[in-house]
This record gives C-alpha cells, structure tokens and sequence, in this order.
C-alpha cells in the first residue's frame, strides 16, 4: 500500500511578528517523519511524504494514496490538528489515529477536563480567565496555582513563573499568557507530592495501557523538567529528582484511568495521558495527547528502549493495529 505521512518539520512553521518564542515546540524534526518512514517499509508498504497540511490541501486531488498517517500540528487554532484528517475524510482516504473532532475537543484543556472529570477520572479544580480583570480572588480553587494556555501543547507557554502562590503573581501570569497566546488562561490547583507520570495508549476495541513512565520534575517548582526544558526557551541546568514513587497498584490506577480518558474522547490507535500525583497517592489527569511525538528520544520510543524492542518494530506494530481498525 501506498501511505502517506503528513507532518509538520521544524523549518515550515509560518511565523508571523509577535508570535511567541515558543510558537513551534509542537512541530517535528526530520528524524520522526524518518522513523514513522522506517515502520511503514517494515509492514512492506511504501510511504509517501507529503508535508504540512497546507502541502496536503495543494495535493489532494492528485494523491493515490491508500492510507495516510497525520502528526501535522498545525497553527493558530483549536482546530489546527484537525486540518489533515478533515481533509483526509473528504477526499476519501483513511487515517491513522484518532479523527477531527477528538482532537479539536482534545486540544482544549478546559473541554477535555469536563469530559475526562464525567468519566469518573479525576482533575485539579480549575477556573478559565480571558483576562487577569476577570479573576475574582474569592472563588480560586486553591493555592499553589497552576496557569496554561487554554489550547496549546507541548508545554507551550509554560515557565518557572506558571506555579504562583499569590496573587499578585496570578494575575500577572493571567495576563501575560492571555496577552501572549491570545486565547484563554487556564488555571487550576497545582497537585503536589507524589510526582509526574505519563501513559501511552495504544489501539482498539480493547485499547491497551502500556508501562506508566516516571518523569522528573524540577527541585525547585515541582514542574515537570521536559516542561521547562522544550523547544523555544533559553537552556537552563534544571536541578530535578524523581518525586514519588511508582508501585504496581499506582500504575495500575493510572493505567486505568488512562484507558477511561482515552475512550471518552473517542481515540484512536495511539495516544499519551500525563498525570500528577498527590502526596496521598491519588492520580490527577492533566491532559491526553491523541497527537503525540513519535520522536526517537519520545515516550513511545523510550518505552520501546525498555521493551528491548527496536523502534522500528515497534512503531510498525502502533501502525499495524491502526491498518487493521481501518480494515486495511
């Protein structure tokens, strides 16, 4: 079969004045698009390199492809990961991974929060602010907060000043990311104690938890390192340590509340949730990631280093169990 890859590299982020320096963290290098490449030839199919979204909308009609796998990110929008599977879905081409409207909604914390909380799974109590005017300091969800922007990924928009525990301090970093990102702030309770965790997710009908991973978190501010550490932020000698400790009942219980998270917002084949744990032992879902990095140095990658299995073969196999959903 012929399968495209649609992807969005480093150098074709469309910058404009006054974006943020962090603007194209979500976007890939040539070694992921290589990797996902490699995996495809190992099924014994032929991948076809397309580019961004925009590079698939000026092909479309001329494409003879018989699947094609998305990890374009897009840019200025909620909706931006779904410009490629829309596009796919209207030219009649199956993809990969979960479909446009999981991961518009997906890409909106505040949204994702709601369903994700309906499922029974728990979340830091938030409140969303459009601006720091709109904060009224006698209904906070408690100290230390946490700000974010509403829909971005990748850690975007996250520093050392994103913990505050005055409030002073809360509506400066209100405004900033208001002003900056030009969309909703975030901010919820700040979940303390028991340390930072992710899990991938992997297929259908049942999707399949796979071994939770431990990630470090910075001495200072208890956030997570990989956080402080992306793309677009000056490099700086993070002191970290590994808060908490994972035992078999704690990764079970994330594990668990991974797969209800990714079946309420309706993923597809493939997909990371981070969570935060308490000082009691009690996971927090944080957000899910049905578009996440199939970078060598990745999550999926890392759990591929400690399987023993090479990455090739690995990323073959996520493939596979999404070809068969599709029935191909």
């Amino acid at each position: 079969m012929r399968i495209g890859l649609i992807y969005d590299l480093f150098d074709a982020y469309p910058w404009q004045p006054n974006d943020p320096p962090d603007a194209d963290a979500e976007y890939e290098p040539e070694e992921t698009v290589e990797a996902l490449a490699a995996a495809v030839r190992a099924l014994g199919h032929k991948p076809i390199g397309i580019g961004t979204a925009h590079d698939l909308l000026a092909q479309i009609h001329d494409l003879d492809l018989d699947a094609a796998v998305t990890i374009a990110e897009g840019a200025r929008s909620r909706n931006r990961e779904a410009y490629a599977p829309i596009l796919l879905e209207m030219a009649g081409i199956p993809c990969l991974g979960s479909d446009a409207l999981t991961l518009s909604l997906s890409l909106d914390k505040v949204w994702t929060k709601d369903l994700v909380g309906a499922a029974g799974v728990p979340t830091p109590p938030y409140r969303v602010y459009a601006s720091a005017d709109a904060i009224d300091q006698d209904d906070l969800p408690g100290w230390p907060l946490f700000i974010k922007p509403r829909y971005e990924g990748t850690a975007k928009g996250i520093t050392e000043r994103s913990k505050v525990h005055a409030s002073e301090a809360l509506r400066a970093q209100v405004s900033w990311v208001t002003e900056t990102y030009c969309q909703d702030a975030l901010v919820e309770c700040f979940i303390e104690g028991g340390g930072e965790f992710t899990v991938a997710v992997l297929g259908n009908d049942p999707p399949e938890a796979l071994p939770v991973l431990q990630r470090a978190v910075e001495v200072n501010t208890g956030i997570g390192v990989h956080v402080l550490e992306r793309r677009g932020v000056p490099e700086h000698p993070w002191a970290h340590t590994l808060a908490g400790i994972l035992d078999a009942p704690l990764e079970t219980r994330l594990q668990t509340y991974a797969i209800a998270a990714y079946e309420k917002l309706a993923c597809k084949d493939f997909a990371r949730v981070d969570f935060r744990v308490d000082a009691e032992g009690q996971p927090w879902f944080l957000e899910i990631n049905p578009l996440p990095t199939f970078a060598p140095d990745g999550t999926f990658a890392i759990i591929a280093e400690i399987a023993g299995q090479p990455y090739e073969a690995f990323l073959a196999d996520v493939l596979r169990r999404g070809l068969i959903r599709l029935g191909l």
